[in-house]
């Protein structure tokens, strides 16, 4: 079975994570996906080390560990689209592709003809979606942005950290670019979209994506306890500010475990096989609106009980009455874990420098596949392959744009 966007051509102008994480997914549902990078530098990421894969000899290469991450199954073709031959090559491209994805600043590609307007005059088919901090409207439009402070204009980090009072309160941003990784998804939703409008009318489109945009709209939940409230959410660290008991719980054996009751049988559920079934008919804590508001008086009762168990022990007792638990892992521990490892959320891959590890992608379809076909490529790896593949160029033809620098 093929990948569903098998057939499909994108042309990623994107560099760094929100771009090419789009890129990959569509990537690994079977699109070719032809990375365009600067020559003799390539994508930034390629320098963000350490730490770097090492070769099968034990050696470390000179392929960044945050590169690896999001450009798995793409054709690297290097060119240097600052000179008119290259954004000719670009304007070729665009020819024979159905999706452009790019994260330049806006603006950036109009003064290389290599912008919506002037592409879809050439290929009125086009999909071409833009990549940004900002967007490209507002006073920010120009400015660049990166993850980090997205996290923090847009809102995630005022809700993330211990809460004011506590050891280590303040701000914190997420452990991994959320704001990234998240608008390379939504940017991915948006591209299919436009694809089956394109099935209907024939016609592309221009997307504008900005990672404010996603941030702001990946409070959910959040903002609309500030809707509803009129207050903006603070930090509350390990607890949830909607939902009581649903946070981390001290055990036997020095672990923490992850108590998520969800609703109230739940709740009366584990009150009464711990023998404090009493609990669940207390009046402070019969519904989750009464929990919420006396918290701090249950978790204190709570916190007795789970002491007298192991982590293990819970686990067990907590799955046994079809109460939601787990513990923290770390990720060597998540890659151990045996669900992760019954889901195949880990791929290997060869490349030059031998088996590349990576995270499988989470999708699992029952009539198509996923494509795990090709490593994140070397620097300008597949430069002459997609030259004279896509493009017919002559042998004689790339090698004149290599003398000039275009390739």
């Amino acid at each position: 079975m093929a990948g569903p966007l098998k057939e499909l051509r994108v042309l990623d102008l994107s560099r760094v994570l929100a771009g090419p994480w789009t890129t990959q997914i569509l990537a690994d549902m079977g699109a070719e996906v032809i990375k365009i990078e600067k020559p003799d530098s390539g994508d930034d990421t390629r320098h963000w080390g350490p730490p770097w894969l090492r070769a099968e000899d034990g050696h470390e290469t000179s392929e960044s560990a945050y590169y690896l991450a999001a450009n798995r199954g793409k054709h690297s073709l290097t060119v240097d689209i600052s000179q008119p031959e290259g954004q000719e090559l670009i304007r070729e491209l665009v020819c024979q592709s159905d999706i452009l994805v790019e994260n330049f600043k806006s603006g950036g590609l109009a003064k290389k003809g290599l912008d919506y307007a002037t592409l879809s005059a050439l290929n009125p088919g086009l999909i071409y979606c833009s990549i940004t901090g900002f967007g490209h409207t507002g006073p920010m439009a120009e400015m660049p942005g990166y993850d980090y402070l997205i996290q923090a204009q847009g809102g995630l980090m005022s809700i993330t950290g211990a809460a004011d009072g506590e050891p280590g309160a303040g701000p914190k941003r997420v452990g991994v670019a959320v704001a990234d990784l998240t608008t390379g998804m939504n940017a991915t939703i948006a591209i299919l979209g436009a694809l089956y409008h394109r099935t209907q009318t024939g016609e592309g489109q221009h997307i504008d994506i900005a990672l404010l945009d996603v941030q702001v709209s990946w409070l959910a939940n959040q903002a609309q306890n500030y809707f509803c409230s009129g207050k903006p959410p603070v930090r509350t660290g390990d607890y949830h500010p909607n939902l009581v008991p649903y946070q981390p719980f001290p055990t036997a054996d020095g672990q923490q475990i992850i108590i998520a009751i969800g609703n109230n049988g739940q709740f009366q559920r584990w009150c009464e096989t711990i023998g404090l079934g009493e609990l669940a008919q207390d009046v402070r804590f019969a519904t989750n609106a009464e929990r919420v508001k006396h918290r701090v008086e249950l978790i204190k009762l709570l916190v007795n009980v789970t002491k007298t168990r192991t982590l293990k022990q819970w686990t067990v007792l907590l799955n046994e009455i079809g109460v939601p638990c787990g513990p923290i892992q770390d990720i060597a521990q998540v890659f151990d874990d045996p669900q992760v490892q019954a889901r195949g959320m880990q791929v290997t891959l060869d490349s030059a420098h031998g088996p590349v590890k990576g995270v499988a992608n989470p999708i699992k379809y029952s009539k198509t596949t996923l494509e795990y076909h090709k490593a994140p490529p070397a620097l300008g790896e597949d430069t002459d392959a997609v030259l004279e593949r896509v493009l017919q160029k002559s042998a004689s033809e790339i090698e004149a744009l290599k003398t000039k620098g275009v390739v």
